[in-house]
């Protein structure tokens, strides 16, 4: 391997890491700030749950198909560039966000938002896969991916927190806020590419490189679980908050917000879960994490707050270190055109979130909390069989 990549110990190596936990950071706090605001928006917009759900599953809907579109661009345009205009303009949009009255313009700007961000996460992946040193790849995606963990902890409690304070365009406006800090840390931090090749604009091109990615069988697998895995992740995390909300636990936006510190375990269990992969293998780590995910939802079926915090923190552990996994091994697998088959499988990841969030509103109204975790169980357990032919 050349020297120019980078290394475990070196400047470039914490430099690069950082700017990415910086850039992890920013984009999930600014997609997922309106999660734990869910009851707060539909009460004064008065729309059911499964519809101010929307507020999130627009965004990860757009975020997942303009991935594909932000992925072949990338190959052209280069990494960093591209990364931090699509930084800037969602912090841009996230401000706006917090000065609209209607609930239609609220759902169009945060659609927008969506499409801005799509040009960070697949080339985030990509900047990994190419300039980290293979023995530092799995630990340099653990170490983005606990950067996407804390952006989805402050965004959720910072917005808890504001909303109490000055209501829900406080909260929004704030973590937009802090996507511009963000920005302005990865602009100084991050290295430029050594390692991009650009390539030519080129529809035919740009199909002929999805076609290699899905006719390769273990990337589809990768694919299927990051559909699987996020969908139910972000499906639970939704209605958490108002099962929490109502009889037994009745708790404030604050207290709900509080609970979101679980995503601290997933900064560790991200970083954790890189580095056991040379030592037990892709599979037994994945395994692992599913597993903890599966205890987690048994927990929160339960009617007591401990158990129930407990389980969201088992759950946010095991989602962490099999996203972490999984990612880093589309990296591996992924033998050309990096930013496409990262960008196919946040595309699969995205609309995970966008369609199993959103159904999952619809069994919370119409079965009831036991039915929705029966449906996620079900899906985690397809997960832990697809895994074996990764």
């Amino acid at each position: 391997m050349s020297a120019s990549h980078l290394s475990r110990g070196s400047a470039g190596y914490r430099r690069a890491t950082l700017a990415l936990f910086c850039a992890g950071f920013a984009t999930f706090a600014m997609l997922y700030c309106v999660q734990p605001l869910l009851p707060l928006l539909a009460a004064h917009f008065r729309v059911s749950a499964a519809s101010s759900s929307l507020a999130l599953s627009l965004t990860t809907l757009s975020l997942a198909l303009c991935l594909l579109v932000s992925g072949a661009l990338a190959e052209s345009w280069g990494r960093k560039p591209v990364m931090a205009a699509a930084l800037g303009l969602a912090a841009m949009l996230g401000i706006a966000c917090a000065l609209v009255e209607e609930w239609g313009s609220l759902l169009v700007l945060r659609a927008l938002l969506g499409l801005a961000l799509s040009g960070l996460p697949a080339l985030a992946m990509a900047y990994v896969g190419e300039e980290f040193d293979p023995e530092a790849l799995p630990a340099a995606m653990g170490l983005y991916i606990g950067g996407t963990a804390l952006g989805g902890l402050l965004g959720r409690l910072l917005a808890g927190l504001l909303s109490d304070l000055g209501g829900w365009p406080w909260a929004l406006g704030g973590i937009a806020g802090l996507g511009l800090l963000a920005l302005g840390l990865f602009l100084w931090l991050l290295p430029p590419s050594r390692h991009f090749t650009a390539q030519p604009l080129s529809l035919r091109g740009l199909l002929r490189n999805f076609a290699l990615h899905l006719s390769n069988p273990r990337l589809r697998v990768l694919f299927a679980l990051a559909f699987l895995l996020m969908g139910g992740f972000v499906a639970l995390f939704n209605y958490v908050g108002f099962r929490l909300a109502g009889e037994p636990f009745n708790l404030s936006a604050t207290v709900i917000g509080l609970l979101f510190t679980v995503y601290l375990l997933g900064i560790f269990s991200a970083g954790w879960a890189g580095r056991l992969v040379p030592r037990f293998g892709a599979r037994q780590v994945l395994h692992g994490g599913i597993g903890l995910m599966l205890l987690g939802v048994a927990l929160c079926a339960t009617p007591w707050l401990s158990a129930a915090v407990i389980g969201l923190a088992l759950f946010t552990l095991g989602f962490f270190a099999a996203h972490a996994v999984a990612s880093g091994q589309v990296g591996i697998h992924a033998q050309e055109a990096k930013a496409q088959a990262s960008a196919l499988y946040l595309c699969a990841y995205y609309l995970g979130s966008s369609l199993v969030g959103y159904v999952g509103g619809y069994v919370w109204e119409h079965a009831g909390w036991l039915a929705l975790l029966g449906v996620l169980a079900s899906l985690f357990i397809l997960a832990s069989a697809l895994v074996r032919r990764i």
